[in-house]
């Protein structure tokens, strides 16, 4: 499909909680008047600039642990021309997939005129990961392939046909790269018909250290492989070719006591430039950064802690190194217009 925007967006997910290995982790409630502020100055002259939120479906007799929807009331941060990138996420026990299409459906009608993008499960293919994602409930890989043709054929006869369908994954290695193989033979025509973009979730250098910047297996070199492997070989299995394009649906680094602020700001830049380097080549359309504040800034190494500390703002909204590194790089390389 051919896009009605410029070639490379800029989003963020405004919120604090986040899923960790161990459940949600989350702090001081979110202050809707400095998200707004920050949305405003991170965003500055950039159309358009993305709203990254989560809307979670469960079993009504059984439901989540976990809040339905996050940020709470995500509507009110789509102001100055920002458009919202919504996730549906998958989370019945029971792997009731057409109750999910019906809670597909309601929620596109409800929100199809704020739209970019419908991302469709969350990190389905971690099927081994913890129960705050998508991918250890039943039926989820039926639940991703019927929810983005239910998704498509709605926006279509709404009229928004414009809003891009896809959804994401993490990186694939080994037995785990299966995934896309399974897609592809649950998808068929009608599937990829439907699909405009298939995101990634990419934390590189957070859960495995990598080598130090300007050696063999350092940040770039590796978020460079897993790219192009993405391209070449994945998205191939999937059926998938080149004129779909990648989104980077989730990208951070958190801090610490042992993560310095400053190498924080040094990752998102080498990142974005990289992406903005490759996004022809590869077909990149997207970076949308993981996330705005952290849920609880008092400094840990403990390994749950890690998820706490994502934030390009600390808790109480005041900005880390990476918000002015964000902030320069969305007036360098973000959309001034439609075209």
């Amino acid at each position: 499909m051919s896009t009605p925007y410029a070639d490379f967006v800029f989003g963020i997910y405004p919120g604090s909680e986040a899923g960790s290995d161990k459940g949600i982790v989350s702090g001081a409630r979110d202050n809707p008047v400095q998200i707004s502020r920050c949305l405003d100055d991170l965003q500055g002259g950039s159309q358009p600039f993305i709203v990254r939120a989560y809307e979670r479906f469960s079993d009504r007799e059984n439901p989540s642990q976990w809040a339905s929807q996050q940020p709470l009331q995500y509507e009110q941060y789509l102001e100055n021309g920002r458009l919202l990138d919504l996730v549906l996420m998958f989370q019945s026990a029971r792997g009731d997939v057409a109750a999910y299409l019906e809670f597909a459906t309601e929620l596109v009608k409800r929100q199809a005129p704020r739209l970019y993008s419908v991302q469709v499960t969350e990190e389905a293919n971690s099927r081994n990961g913890p129960n705050v994602i998508d991918g250890p409930y039943p039926n989820v890989l039926n639940a991703l392939v019927e929810g983005v043709k239910k998704v498509k054929h709605t926006l279509r006869q709404l009229g928004h046909a414009q809003v891009r369908v896809g959804f994401n994954a993490t990186p694939t290695f080994g037995p785990a790269s299966a995934f896309w193989t399974d897609i592809g033979n649950r998808g068929g025509a009608d599937f990829l018909d439907c699909l405009d973009y298939i995101g990634l979730d990419f934390f590189p250098d957070v859960f495995r250290s990598l080598a130090p910047d300007g050696n063999p297996g350092d940040l770039e070199a590796s978020a460079r492989l897993v790219l192009q492997v993405m391209r070449n070989e994945w998205l191939p299995a999937a059926g998938v070719g080149h004129h779909i394009p990648i989104h980077i649906t989730e990208h951070g680094w958190p801090t610490s006591s042992s993560r310095s602020e400053e190498r924080q700001a040094e990752v998102i830049e080498k990142i974005v430039r990289l992406l903005w380097a490759e996004r022809q080549r590869l077909n990149i359309a997207r970076y949308t950064l993981f996330d705005l504040r952290d849920s609880n800034s008092a400094t840990s190494d403990r390994d749950d802690d890690l998820f706490r500390h994502f934030g390009i703002t600390r808790e109480d909204y005041s900005p880390k190194s990476a918000y002015r590194k964000f902030r320069s790089l969305v007036a360098e390389y973000g959309c001034l217009a439609r075209v």
